[in-house]
């Protein structure tokens, strides 16, 4: 309990912090836009080598994941036939939705969570490897393709993960965990400052962007919004609980594990990709703000139920 606590409180205090610095316009006007490009270039592709390629690949596969995995790709499944077929939304607004409904923030508050409350920091691991090296690349590659002009080319197709910092670092990373190579402390040390400020120029990022913000307010983006929330806070915990228990059989450590990851908040990094295509922010940033908030009470609830 104190885990889920703590870990929501840090990431509000660097969102205020970023609200308040956007208030007092103190960085300017596009400061999101370029903190946005900064962590999506820079620092994220910096932390996600540094982690992977200190990850130990024996413990990736566990039940706990492939549940995860298995209500992670039900929601996003779900979400993408309600936009397209009910609503007629185009490719790049359904993808930022789907990631909103399913993308979970594993990192600065997985991380924090899978301390306190699972009690085992490397049960969030595997879930940060499967939104790195396949949700995310997927995700990113239909946002490139929709953004192109005419049919891709199959050479076009075949670069496209090499113009993506993210999976470039990412795949980087695992090749040097799996040789078995430990970097010398001074080749990482720089991958390792600048990927500290991921996470928090994220954070900052998406607090910037508040002001004016009213994530309740009625709109056109309204319906996509409550979907993607619903899905995210109430409908994944409670997919990857049944398949868990029911489909699978998992242990009770498990199945609490699956539940409590599969019940994190939107990735602020929803936000940072919608800003990196220039898609959907507002939806994004509503989505992550209130499943910020709501997801508080999924993991409060996990946690007294199945502990």
């Amino acid at each position: 309990m104190r885990g889920v606590l703590s870990g929501f409180a840090a990431i509000w205090a660097i969102a205020l912090l970023g609200y308040l610095l956007a208030r007092g316009r103190v960085l300017g006007e596009h400061a999101p836009t370029v903190l946005g490009r900064l962590v999506f270039f820079v620092a994220t592709p910096a932390l996600l080598f540094v982690t992977l390629s200190r990850t130990s690949l024996d413990r990736i596969v566990t039940g706990a994941l492939l549940v995860f995995v298995a209500a992670t790709v039900l929601v996003a499944v779900i979400y993408v036939l309600v936009a397209r077929l009910v609503w007629k939304r185009a490719a790049r607004r359904t993808t930022i939705g789907a990631l909103g409904a399913s993308y979970v923030n594993a990192a600065n508050l997985g991380l924090p969570i899978a301390a306190y409350v699972l009690g085992d920091v490397s049960l969030v691991v595997p879930v940060l490897l499967f939104q790195v090296l396949l949700a995310a690349p997927f995700a990113l590659t239909v946002l490139d393709l929709a953004s192109g002009q005419g049919r891709p080319s199959v050479r076009d197709l075949l670069l496209l993960p090499a113009r993506n910092p993210i999976m470039v670092a990412s795949v980087a990373g695992i090749v040097v965990a799996v040789s078995g190579w430990t970097p010398p402390a001074l080749l990482l040390q720089p991958f390792e400052l600048v990927g500290a400020a991921a996470v928090p120029a994220a954070l900052l990022a998406f607090g910037m962007s508040l002001p004016g913000a009213r994530p309740l307010q009625s709109g056109p983006e309204s319906p996509d919004r409550y979907l993607a929330v619903a899905l995210k806070v109430v409908v994944q915990p409670a997919l990857a609980y049944l398949i868990g228990r029911f489909l699978v059989g998992l242990p009770q450590d498990q199945l609490f594990a699956a539940v409590v990851t599969s019940a994190l908040p939107a990735a602020q990094n929803v936000f940072v990709f919608a800003l990196r295509y220039q898609e959907s922010e507002t939806l994004a940033r509503d989505v992550v703000m209130l499943s910020t908030l709501a997801s508080a009470l999924s993991m409060i609830v996990a946690a007294v139920f199945l502990t």
